[in-house]
């Protein structure tokens, strides 16, 4: 029986025990950041191979859930530098239902959120990361990450509520 390849000291079986439980989650998070669902895929695998070449350093992190986001975020921007073209993302009503009734109303709603709204309610309520650990990961700080939040729930709390009014 071969031994289990090693990080750095750190263990297969941990990586991919964080992997197994952070993927979707992480794959929500990027697309409610506006990402199309099919290139989120990409970057956030491509932030999974990048934080297991660094998971020494990354396992030790606040939050490395919210690394791997942020990685996948910044591999988007850097793709879409690249190529300096639009597309037309995905409409609102062909995401995926992550997790129940409602689910695509609200990633809608946060997808319609300017970018950096859109991130600090990612990094808040998707990754569960808290006003510090959000200004911390964005490089703000956290003043501006509660006027982004205040704005962005002002926003969302509008939206929905004229969406749950207006009769299906």
């Amino acid at each position: 029986m071969m031994a289990p390849m090693r990080c750095e000291d750190v263990s297969t079986a941990e990586f991919v025990e964080f992997y197994t439980a952070q993927k979707g989650r992480c794959l929500r998070a990027a697309v409610a950041s506006g990402m199309d669902p099919d290139r989120a895929e990409e970057a956030v695998a491509e932030a999974f191979a990048r934080a297991w070449s660094r998971w020494r350093t990354v396992r030790v992190m606040e939050s490395p859930a919210a690394w791997v986001v942020r990685t996948a975020i910044n591999q988007n921007v850097s793709w879409w530098r690249q190529r300096r073209r639009e597309v037309p993302s995905e409409s609102a009503a062909d995401l995926p239902v992550a997790d129940g009734p409602g689910q695509v109303d609200l990633v809608a709603a946060i997808r319609r959120l300017p970018p950096r709204q859109r991130e600090v309610v990612v990094l808040r309520y998707l990754l569960d990361l808290d006003t510090h650990a959000t200004a911390r990961s964005m490089g703000v700080a956290p003043g501006t990450v509660s006027a982004h939040l205040h704005r962005a729930l002002a926003s969302l709390r509008e939206h929905l509520t004229i969406s749950e009014g207006t009769p299906s």
